[in-house]
C-alpha cells in the first residue's frame, strides 16, 4: 500500500492552553532528531495534529516503524490519497482494507466533506464506499459504534485523503518539555525502566554509574553503556557519567560497620550524584527504587539516604512490584541487557545482614570518623563521560 503521509495526534498536548505551541515545537524537534537519517521527511505542524510526509516509500515505512517510540504522540495513522473521482475513491478504499487484517472484523465508513463542491453529500459518499467495500470483503460486518475498522475519508479541494489504521503512540510529553534530571543507572532491571518513565514525562536525562575496578569488570561497564544507548533510542541524547568508586567503597568497608555499609554506600552515591547534577544543570535525581524491594529501599533506609541531599529525588517505580517492572523492561527492550550476569558495585560488597531500619544518627556517627569529601571530589573530577547514541566514526579517519 502506498501511503501519502502520516497523521500524528497529540493526545495529552491537546489539553495545553497558551503554552501548547511550545510543547508542539518540542515534539517537532524531537521528530527531526529521531529521523535525521531520513532526509526527505517533511513535517507540518497544526494546532491539533501534525503531518509527516515523504516522497520515498521506504521512508514512510521507516516512520511507521519508529514513531511508536516518540513521546508526546498519542496515536498516528498512515494516510492514502486519491483524486475526487468516485471510482478512484472506491479503488483506494479497497487497497486500504486489503492491507489490513480484515477477516471477521466490524467496519464502518466516516466522511468529512470539507470541499462542499464535491457532488455527493456526506451520506451518499458513505453509502457508495461502504457498499463497494462490503461487496469485496464479505466477512466484514457493519457496526456503527466502536468498530474494529473505521475507514475515514476527508474530501479536500486538492484531493481525497483516507485512513483506517490508528496505531498507538508512546503517549506522555515531548522530550525536553520538562527539564533535565540525572538517572542513577546501576545496570539492573529497575533503573532503565525508571529512566524510561521520566523520559515519557518529557524529562531529558543524563545518567550516572558507579564503577569499582577491579571488583567490577569492563563488561559490567559496557553493559551499562548498552543500557544508556537503548534509552537514547527514545528520541534524545543520553550522556553517561561513569564514576570511579573503588577508593570510596574500600574506605566504607574499612570504616563503617557491615550492617549499615550499604546505607553509607548509597549516601555517598547520592552525594556524588548531587555534585554532578549541579554541574550539568539538572533539576532532579532519578532512581529505580521500589519500596521494600531490598534492605536499602525501606522507608527508614530511604530517609537515611535522602538526608545528604535537598535535591528532588524522583522514584517512579516506588509502588511497583518486580513483575510489573519486568513487564515494562521487556516491552522497552532493556530486560535482556539488564539480566546479563555482570556484577555492579552494589552487589560485590553486599553485607550478609544489612539493616532494614538504620538510624540516621548512628549512620552519621560512623561516617564522622572518615573524611569522605576529598574522595568524593576526586571521583567527580576523574569521571568518564560518554554520549549516546554514539557518533559513527569515519572509516577513513585513521588514514588522515
Amino acid at each position: 500500500m502506498k501511503w501519502e503521509k502520516i497523521l500524528v495526534r497529540y493526545g495529552e498536548l491537546s489539553t495545553k492552553g497558551k503554552n501548547r505551541k511550545a510543547f508542539i515545537t518540542h515534539l517537532r524537534n524531537n521528530i527531526k532528531f529521531s529521523f535525521v537519517d531520513l532526509p526527505n521527511v517533511k513535517i507540518t505542524a497544526e494546532r491539533d495534529r501534525m503531518f509527516l510526509s515523504s516522497k520515498e516509500d521506504a521512508e514512510i515505512d521507516e516512520l511507521i516503524k519508529r514513531l511508536p517510540k516518540i513521546f508526546g504522540i498519542q496515536s498516528f495513522s498512515p494516510v492514502a490519497s486519491c483524486t475526487q473521482e468516485l471510482e478512484d475513491i472506491k479503488e483506494t478504499a479497497i487497497k486500504i482494507i486489503d492491507s489490513l487484517d480484515y477477516e471477521d472484523k466490524t467496519f464502518k465508513v466516516t466522511v468529512k466533506r470539507t470541499d462542499k463542491r464535491f457532488p455527493l453529500d456526506t451520506y451518499e459518499l458513505q453509502r457508495e464506499v461502504a457498499n463497494h467495500v462490503l461487496r469485496q470483503f464479505t466477512t466484514l460486518k457493519v457496526q456503527m459504534k466502536k468498530p474494529e475498522i473505521e475507514l475515514r475519508i476527508e474530501v479536500l479541494s486538492d484531493a481525497v485523503y483516507m485512513m483506517a489504521q490508528v496505531i498507538p503512540g508512546a503517549g506522555g510529553m515531548p522530550l525536553g518539555s520538562n527539564g533535565r534530571s540525572l538517572l542513577m543507572l546501576s545496570g539492573g532491571i529497575d533503573s532503565p525502566v525508571a529512566g524510561y518513565m521520566l523520559l515519557k514525562r518529557g524529562v531529558r536525562l543524563d545518567a550516572i554509574h558507579f564503577h569499582s575496578p577491579p571488583f567490577t569488570s569492563e563488561r559490567s561497564k559496557e553493559k551499562v553503556m548498552d543500557l544508556a544507548n537503548q534509552l537514547s533510542h527514545f528520541g534524545a541524547t543520553v550522556r553517561l557519567h561513569v564514576i570511579p568508586f573503588t577508593a570510596i567503597q574500600q574506605s566504607i568497608q574499612a570504616q563503617i560497620p557491615d550492617n549499615v555499609s550499604m546505607t553509607t554506600t548509597r549516601r555517598m552515591m547520592l552525594k556524588i550524584a548531587d555534585l554532578v547534577r549541579e554541574e550539568i544543570g539538572a533539576l532532579g535525581i532519578v532512581t529505580g527504587e521500589s519500596l521494600g524491594q531490598v534492605a536499602s529501599q525501606t522507608l527508614e533506609s530511604l530517609t537515611a539516604i535522602n538526608a545528604v541531599s535537598t535535591t528532588p529525588i524522583f522514584r517512579p517505580l516506588i509502588s511497583f512490584d518486580k513483575l510489573e517492572i519486568i513487564d515494562i523492561a521487556r516491552s522497552i527492550g532493556t530486560y535482556e541487557t539488564s539480566i546479563l550476569p555482570y556484577e555492579d558495585c552494589c552487589t560485590i560488597f553486599t553485607p550478609s545482614c544489612p539493616k532494614t531500619k538504620p538510624k540516621l544518627e548512628k549512620v552519621e556517627y560512623y561516617e564522622s570518623f572518615k573524611d569522605f569529601d576529598e574522595l568524593i571530589k576526586e571521583a567527580v573530577e576523574n569521571r568518564e563521560v560518554f554520549s549516546f547514541p554514539s557518533k559513527k566514526k569515519n572509516e577513513f579517519e585513521n588514514l588522515l
